[in-house]
């Protein structure tokens, strides 16, 4: 007996399908959107140490909740369901190997970024820090300067965003 191609394909689908439906899988997504449901205010503490790049996460944020979670953003924290918090932690940039004449060849740049955010009708504020690393070349006998330091400082928060979203489900079973 010869089961064509499509046919397998068709059955493994179906077969998969009521897999994920019957054990109840839901995408993290959907407890991040049920923390965040109403409308969000995002406040920013600006590092005096990385004003732009604070302000490059503070984007990144607004338009991962807009994007994936569909949250309404207001411009006035009385307005808002939840107030989130948003600020660098830390910024470090160490070097991680050398070149055979002793020069710095590879880097990582890390970024600690610290969320807090406040329901307003729950009366419960949850927190939560995430990190992102960028490693990054500079060219033998030169060293680090203000662009391949925002660049791998941008780079490495674009990485700690991504982490928000899963965090943010893991908070609301707390």
């Amino acid at each position: 007996m010869i089961v064509s191609r499509g046919f397998l394909v068709l059955v493994f689908t179906i077969i998969l399908g009521i897999t994920f439906t019957a054990c109840g899988y839901r995408p993290s997504a959907t407890y991040a959107k049920q923390e965040m449901r109403g409308s969000v205010f995002v406040r920013l503490n600006v590092s005096l140490e990385d004003p732009r790049n604070t302000v490059l996460v503070k984007d990144a944020v607004t338009k991962i909740l807009i994007q994936k979670l569909g949250s309404n953003m207001v411009d006035n924290e009385k307005e808002a369901d939840v107030i989130m918090d948003l600020g660098i932690n830390r910024v470090t940039i160490s070097s991680l190997a050398y070149d055979k004449d002793g020069y710095n060849k590879l880097y990582r740049g890390t970024v600690v970024i610290g969320v807090k955010y406040f329901r307003k009708d729950t009366n419960v504020v949850k927190s939560f820090t995430v990190d992102g690393e960028n490693d990054f070349v500079v060219d033998k006998g030169s060293s680090i300067n203000d662009s391949h330091r925002f660049e791998a400082i941008t780079k490495a928060s674009d990485r700690a965003v991504t982490e928000i979203l899963s965090k943010m489900a893991v908070a609301s079973f707390k």
